[in-house]
């Protein structure tokens, strides 16, 4: 996207495996055979957008493994969330969950991801990225979204709204301390049945309780794949049908797979059951070996929970954030 001079440029001086410009994901185009995409933890992501009163559905980058270093032409203002990758700004540490203003000519700097996987970094305004269908997300496997549909390179430049500081004090807010996470090595998933549950054998289904899963190394943003016991006998010769986030699909081999952000919209595969959307964000922090329990869940209560987030993230006003956030208006 060309900067015009009303615009602000962050030139990315260094990338690690994957970092990508994020939003609300890219809806209403499955019938197409389109991925939804999307900030992967929108729990992460709301609050990074919220700190600095951006609309909820405001680009943003979602920096997966960490090692990324970014260079402002001009003064803004940043919030990091998610994981935490040790984000330094000019050399000094900046909290993690938290907002601050960055003066011109700043680096930004973090290391490896060292609890949870995905970081996510806001800057007031939003990413102004070329939108397509109406979203500004990457998916890579389509080439959709971002920069032509790819993760960042060193020597990107992306742009944003010109934002001023003058007068402003420089205090950073910080994300209310019951809302910041930390990710650990055990995880619970709570799981809705799905209209085939019930073709799973009765020791299938006790199988998917009782035990003990671990996240697969071969997992993406398409889906998690769990390693542990196979469940018993899947059902077979089944219908594609249209999937939906969270669905917990049981391939032959008999090891769950749920379907993340980035997933195919049509499969085959029977679904035993739907992941809370709410527990997506912590299960797309979790890391290789992250041991992973399900234990059953209500339709009603998912729901519920579902609109709690999306009424707090994605409202337009978000005077709510200013007591605990820094004021980007």
């Amino acid at each position: 996207m060309d900067k015009p001079e009303s615009l602000a440029a962050v030139t990315v001086e260094r990338t690690g495996p994957m970092a990508l410009i994020q939003d609300s994901g890219r809806a209403g185009r499955q019938h197409l055979g389109i991925s939804v995409g999307g900030s992967a933890d929108h729990h992460a992501a709301g609050w990074a957008n919220a700190l600095l009163g951006n609309p909820g559905d405001a680009a943003l980058l979602e920096v997966c493994l960490g090692n990324l270093a970014l260079r402002f032409d001009r003064a803004t203002a940043i919030a990091v969330c998610g994981a935490d990758c040790g984000w330094q700004l000019n050399g000094r540490p900046l909290a993690n969950w938290s907002a601050t203003r960055v003066p011109a000519g700043s680096l930004l700097e973090c290391g490896p991801a060292r609890n949870g996987i995905r970081a996510y970094l806001a800057i007031a305004g939003g990413i102004l990225s070329d939108p397509v269908w109406g979203s500004r997300a990457t998916t890579v496997g389509e080439g959709l979204g971002g920069l032509n549909g790819v993760p960042l390179r060193s020597g990107d430049v992306l742009a944003v709204p010109a934002y001023d500081i003058t007068g402003r004090d420089g205090k950073h807010g910080a994300v209310p301390a019951a809302q910041q996470r930390r990710y650990g090595k055990a995880l619970v998933l709570r799981l809705v049945p799905s209209n085939q549950y019930l073709q799973f054998t009765a020791e299938a289904r006790r199988q998917l309780f009782r035990q003990v899963f671990q996240v697969s190394p071969q997992s993406d943003r398409m889906g998690v794949r769990l390693d542990g016991e196979a469940l018993e006998a899947p059902p077979a010769n089944m219908t594609s049908e249209g999937v939906a986030l969270g669905v917990v699909q049981v391939p032959a081999g008999g090891q769950p797979i749920v379907l993340m952000q980035d997933r195919q919209t049509i499969g085959g595969y029977p679904k035993i059951g739907h992941v809370y959307t709410v527990d997506l964000d912590w299960l797309a922090q979790a890391v290789p070996g992250t041991e992973i329990t399900f234990e059953p869940g209500t339709l009603e209560e998912s729901q519920a929970l579902l609109l709690q987030q999306r009424e707090l993230f994605m409202s337009r006003d978000s005077s709510q954030f200013h007591e605990n956030g820094f004021n980007g208006k």
